[in-house]
């Protein structure tokens, strides 16, 4: 059984910095890929970041590029999200997801509040 769980977010200021991290635990194979997706409130849940667990290839939503890195530790089935450059439009709960196929698995979610 795979599960996920998200850890860190919180509250900061507007181009402040932030990270989370998502475990999984259970078995997962070399080539799943984890991806962040966000929801902001009364707006549809969207993709945030990828990266493929093989090879550390990694792919961004234009709203993030160049703020965000996603990255993954191997040994500890981990993947990270650190957000730089934080901007208000940055408010949602984050999620963890894991695609291996044919199965899509998700976390319950993490807040990240950015104020001015």
């Amino acid at each position: 059984q795979v599960q996920l769980e998200e850890s860190g977010g919180g509250l900061v200021q507007a181009g402040g910095s932030l990270g989370l991290a998502c475990t999984v635990s259970g078995n997962i194979e070399r080539d799943a890929i984890m991806s962040w997706y966000r929801q902001a409130p009364g707006k549809q849940r969207e993709f945030v970041a990828s990266i493929i667990l093989s090879n550390a290839w990694a792919h961004y939503a234009d709203s993030v590029k160049g703020r965000f890195t996603i990255s993954r530790n191997d040994a500890s089935n981990e993947a990270y999200l650190h957000m730089s450059n934080l901007k208000l439009e940055d408010t949602a709960v984050y999620f963890c997801n894991l695609f291996l196929d044919p199965h899509t698995y998700w976390g319950r979610g993490a807040q990240v509040t950015v104020s001015s």
